[in-house]
């Protein structure tokens, strides 16, 4: 049962973390089973108490209240464990045999509290019960536990089958009939044993349908898992876009849309890496990072890559907007704004720490996967793009933390920005890596 409980070919197949997650759904399966049963017992009870009895008066034997009250008892203890997170392989089988065992009792009881034949107790509505105990099992996502439900049902009907057969005139109740069968305390073996047929092939179907159900939920398991590390290591509105597309992105796969484009990068950074323990540059870029990303996502920014020290951002091109310049502006002044103030912080500490530079451009960009199909990138491509980089570059030389471009400005004035904080540059720079001259601006 403990192989039945926990797949040896699966804990080898699936990372740890799957399995964590798969044993938590299987922890919160097994409470559920527990409050089911719960549930069964109030029913039983409200029907024993409610319904009129129609056993004899004088009848000493009810077997009826006793079960229901170890059974009550048996569950409450085992919901107890559930939470606990104690119910062990086990106890979850000792819980089927028990199911099976009061059940059967019960029934084998009816004969005695109705003054009648054994025969009697084979024609008891209740037999319906062990198909729902036998469902109930298939809960657990545990195919063995269904199969050893079915077969506990399967032997405790036969062991009242045989108990019949071998009660005083027991033989003599045997009968071909069938109308007889149905209307006395008669028994037909080919009836009896159809039930036990029927029990083992519903418990079968259900533990057949229990295996796909784990398979399934090892899978769902599995993807999330999956889709959870996939936020961790791609900015969260690629993933977003991975996650919810509505089929696999192939390389070559995009589109042309109106963005905005940002680079930002520590200047500076690779002599540091000279005069810095390696942890402590980490935790340079990590701090960095931690003012910075913050500040991008507030202004709807797509993180497109880190370039070790320094990102690269996009607005409006992961997910389209109308104010992909005007946010992409006001994200650079909080970011001279919050940078500078670590920077500054930073030196006034007497520690290294690197200048920043930014660049801004708008305009027509390409969206789409890049790579091949073991390997793929979500890349936003274009000459805006490639502007931007270059005007990072260009703040050294220009002596200011941040440069856009006049046509950048302009669409972002449209979109509703406030210009107070730009300075334009006088017209016609030369950019490193540009051909044609550019209206720049400052923000300062």
């Amino acid at each position: 049962m403990a192989q039945a409980d926990r797949s040896h070919s699966t804990a080898a197949r699936l990372p740890a973390r799957v399995v964590r997650a798969i044993e938590t759904h299987r922890a919160r399966s097994e409470i559920l089973t527990g409050w089911v049963q719960a549930a069964i017992i109030a029913i039983l009870a409200t029907l024993y108490l409610v319904a009129p009895s129609t056993s004899p008066a004088d009848s000493v034997f009810r077997p009826a209240p006793w079960a229901i009250g170890i059974y009550a008892a048996f569950t409450a203890l085992r919901l107890q464990l559930a939470y606990a997170g104690r119910l062990t392989p086990a106890l979850r089988a000792a819980s089927v045999i028990v199911d099976m065992a009061l059940l059967t009792v019960t029934i084998w009881g009816f004969h005695l509290e109705y003054g009648q034949p054994a025969a009697f107790y084979l024609k008891a509505p209740t037999f319906a019960y062990f198909f729902i105990f036998i469902a109930l099992r298939s809960l657990s996502f545990s195919p063995g536990y269904v199969l050893l439900a079915g077969g506990a049902a399967a032997l405790g009907w036969l062991a009242l089958l045989l108990y019949a057969l071998a009660a005083p005139g027991g033989m003599d109740l045997v009968t071909r009939d069938y109308v007889e069968y149905m209307t006395a305390a008669r028994i037909l073996i080919g009836g009896e044993i159809d039930k036990i047929i029927s029990l083992l092939l519903v418990a079968a179907l259900l533990a057949l349908a229990a295996a796909r159900s784990r398979q399934l939920l090892e899978q769902a398991a599995s993807e999330h898992a999956a889709v959870a590390q996939m936020t961790r290591f791609f900015p969260p509105d690629v993933a977003e876009q991975l996650i919810e597309a509505d089929e696999l992105l192939r390389p070559g796969q995009g589109e042309a849309r109106e963005a905005a484009a940002m680079f930002i990068d520590l200047r500076g950074f690779t002599r540091l890496s000279a005069l810095l323990e390696p942890k402590d540059l980490i935790a340079l870029v990590g701090e960095f990072q931690h003012i910075a990303v913050p500040i991008i996502q507030r202004h709807r920014g797509s993180i497109i890559t880190y370039l070790g020290d320094g990102i690269m951002v996009a607005f409006g091109a992961v997910r389209p907007t109308d104010s992909y310049a005007a946010d992409a502006l006001r994200c650079a002044e909080a970011l001279v704004d919050g940078v500078g103030r670590w920077i500054a912080q930073s030196c006034a500490r007497g520690d290294c720490t690197p200048e920043m530079g930014i660049g801004v451009d708008a305009g027509t960009v390409i969206c789409g996967t890049i790579g091949e199909e073991g390997k793929l990138e979500y890349a936003v491509l274009g000459d805006p793009v490639n502007r931007a980089a270059k005007l990072q570059t260009h703040t050294k030389e220009e002596g200011v933390r941040a440069l856009t471009t006049r046509y950048a400005l302009d669409k972002a004035v449209a979109q509703g920005y406030a210009a107070g904080r730009c300075r334009a540059l006088p017209g016609g720079q030369r950019v490193a890596g540009v051909d044609a001259p550019l209206d720049l601006v400052a923000i300062a």
